[in-house]
């Protein structure tokens, strides 16, 4: 016998096919299946799970389904997150482990466990959206914003004058080309045409800064960005379409000029004083060594009641009337009330999340974190985080121009060129680890306004960029969008990423990769399988990978080429050809092994819809 497909090991993960209930009620229990095949036979399925900590194993009943049989048990919801793994005996009499990380021949520890949390979903506006990320100050100049003053920190700037980006250079943080709020809502139809359905704003507060992550006040939107009648406007226009809205707000720490701040250091027995990490010397903690981002101390309840805590705390103040911010992107997640012995990192998350449930009826909340999110995204705080681990720098390392100067932030390195199969297990780790829900509600991200651009990462080859796109709409994860990537706009580091959108240069768009990003929002929006559907890997060599997402109202397979290759042969029922990110491509006709997925001439990535098995 020769190698098993892939799509013939044994398979579980979150979505409806094999778990009844994602968000259960502590205490209820909730079948669960495993499908396997009669090419790769299995005799017996034990769920195991842990109650309190102890490992308690439950006997699985089969159900054959042609070549396929279904083993099902049930899972009592006994603990918040429900911890469990299935143990797989073979007709030879050895054992396997099935786990959220794949299958494992050995006993391993439970960081890779599937699991199930008893708290409410995601909002499905979120779950199902496409979100698009604009930088103010670079997005869209309205009339009116050609009339402001610049403020004294600032060095204005030519809408077309280059951008300054190196660290060393003063003016990259105040280089200030005029974008504003009123700019954004005159272009929300090209949000439109891109596909997108959720706006995010990078922050609107006052700030001495372009990117303004270093506030003055969070009681107001920046003067030089329209103030809160331009954000209520914005809003407005947001919400008339459909729309949802998420600010973004940095819950670490403040600017060395928000008024908290100097209150403190004006006066050390000023109960601001308490908001921040002072030392007995004056001096005080700050983000990563920078002294201009003095780090907010949450061990402190007066500050988080200020911050994250009830209606008129800066979390709740957005969410209400007229600015109706939908949720919030929190930067520095991961650091957020966490220094040194110091770790409130969950109990600011929870309240935030409280806050915001408290206030709408279906908030979306969305933790930063550019590395491991494991434990902070499975609860009841953040609904998920900017999966940068999970899924950009695996995309990265698959479709990377080895000639490509960018290079994932916090890395002294670029990420190194990888085979599909080793992508793959990537992608295969972290989602075991973060979790399957996690994973669905975080954002897939081929760069940011923290990051390098796709476009120059691939080497300004649009052909991959596209291939890049197309795994981002069809992966497990909610596509993020960085305002300029749909044109295929470039930059090597986040700084440079962020270059004004060249309205007045039309001609410079890349318009066959804008109607691809369209394209990929329409099929994804019309095809439950690509924002609910689980996921089985079902190929994958060097230059290509093959996925199929599975749902009950009918399944979808990917195939994605980094580069010309040959014919693929999988056990797959026919299907019809739905999308092609180059011209060409067609239906697939069963045979008595399946079909053939035919020859590339290069890079691409299509989709079918597969008939039912």
């Amino acid at each position: 016998m020769g190698p098993v497909s892939l799509l013939h090991l044994p398979h579980h993960d979150g979505s409806p096919l094999y778990v009844a209930d994602e968000a259960p009620v502590l205490g209820t229990t909730v079948p669960v299946r495993v499908r396997t095949s009669a090419e790769d036979p299995v005799r017996a399925v034990w769920l195991r799970t842990t109650y309190d900590a102890e490992p308690v194993y439950v006997e699985m009943q089969p159900a054959a389904d042609g070549a396929t049989t279904w083993w099902e048990g049930g899972l009592l919801v006994h603990n918040p997150v429900t911890h469990y793994r299935f143990l797989l005996e073979r007709p030879d009499g050895s054992q396997e482990w099935l786990t959220g990380a794949g299958l494992v021949g050995h006993d391993g520890p439970d960081a890779a466990d599937f699991r199930l949390a008893a708290h409410p979903a995601a909002p499905d506006w979120g779950r199902d959206g496409v979100v698009y990320q604009v930088f103010p100050d670079r997005f869209a100049r309205s009339a009116a914003a050609v009339d402001r003053p610049s403020p004294d920190w600032a060095l204005p700037a030519a809408w077309d004058e280059e951008v300054a980006f190196e660290p060393d250079d003063p003016r990259t943080p105040m280089q200030l080309f005029g974008g504003d709020l009123d700019g954004i809502t005159e272009h929300l139809d090209h949000v439109a045409e891109v596909g997108a359905d959720i706006l995010y704003t990078t922050p609107v507060f006052p700030g001495e800064s372009n990117h303004r992550y270093n506030a003055t006040t969070f009681t107001e939107v920046d003067p030089l960005l329209g103030g809160d009648e331009a954000y209520a406007r914005l809003s407005g226009a947001v919400h008339a379409r459909g729309w949802r809205i998420l600010g973004d707000l940095t819950t670490n720490h403040t600017g060395d000029t928000h008024e908290w701040f100097l209150a403190a250091v004006d006066d050390p027995e000023d109960p601001h004083r308490s908001f921040y990490y002072f030392a007995d010397d004056g001096t005080y903690a700050c983000w990563m060594g920078h002294g201009t981002l003095p780090k907010i101390n949450h061990a402190n309840h007066d500050v988080r009641h200020a911050m994250v805590e009830g209606p008129h705390s800066v979390v709740g103040r957005w969410l209400r009337p007229p600015y109706d911010v939908d949720g919030w992107r929190i930067d520095v997640a991961n650091m957020t009330g966490r220094l040194g012995p110091i770790d409130v990192a969950h109990e600011v998350a929870r309240a935030a999340r409280a806050t915001a449930a408290e206030l709408r009826e279906d908030p979306w909340v969305i933790g930063e974190h550019n590395h491991d999110a494991t434990g902070d995204v499975d609860g009841d705080g953040w609904h998920g985080t900017m999966n940068y681990s999970g899924f950009s720098w695996p995309v990265w390392s698959w479709l990377r121009d080895p000639a490509s100067p960018a290079r994932p932030f916090g890395r002294p390195l670029p990420v190194p060129r990888r085979d599909g199969a080793t992508v793959v297990e990537t992608f295969r780790a972290w989602q075991g680890t973060l979790g399957w829900r996690a994973t669905a509600n975080s954002w897939n991200i081929l760069g940011s306004h923290d990051s390098a651009r796709i476009r120059t990462l691939v080497g300004g080859d649009g052909a991959l960029h596209r291939v890049a796109a197309g795994l981002q709409f069809t992966l497990p994860g909610v596509p993020m969008i960085f305002a300029g990537d749909e044109i295929g706009l470039e930059g090597v580091t986040g700084e440079d990423a962020r270059r004004p959108m060249p309205w007045d240069r039309p001609e410079s768009w890349d318009r066959t990769t804008l109607a691809t990003y369209g394209d990929l929002a329409r099929l994804r929006r019309a095809r439950p399988a690509l924002r609910r559907g689980g996921l089985r890997w079902a190929h994958a060599d060097a230059d290509t990978i093959a996925y199929v997402r599975e749902h009950g109202s009918g399944s979808v397979l990917v195939v994605a080429r980094r580069a010309a290759g040959p014919a693929v042969d999988l056990p797959l029922p026919a299907g019809v050809h739905l999308f092609g990110s180059e011209p060409g491509g067609a239906d697939l006709v069963a045979g008595a092994g399946g079909v053939q997925v035919p020859v590339a001439d290069g890079p691409r990535l299509d989709v079918w819809a597969l008939a039912a098995e």
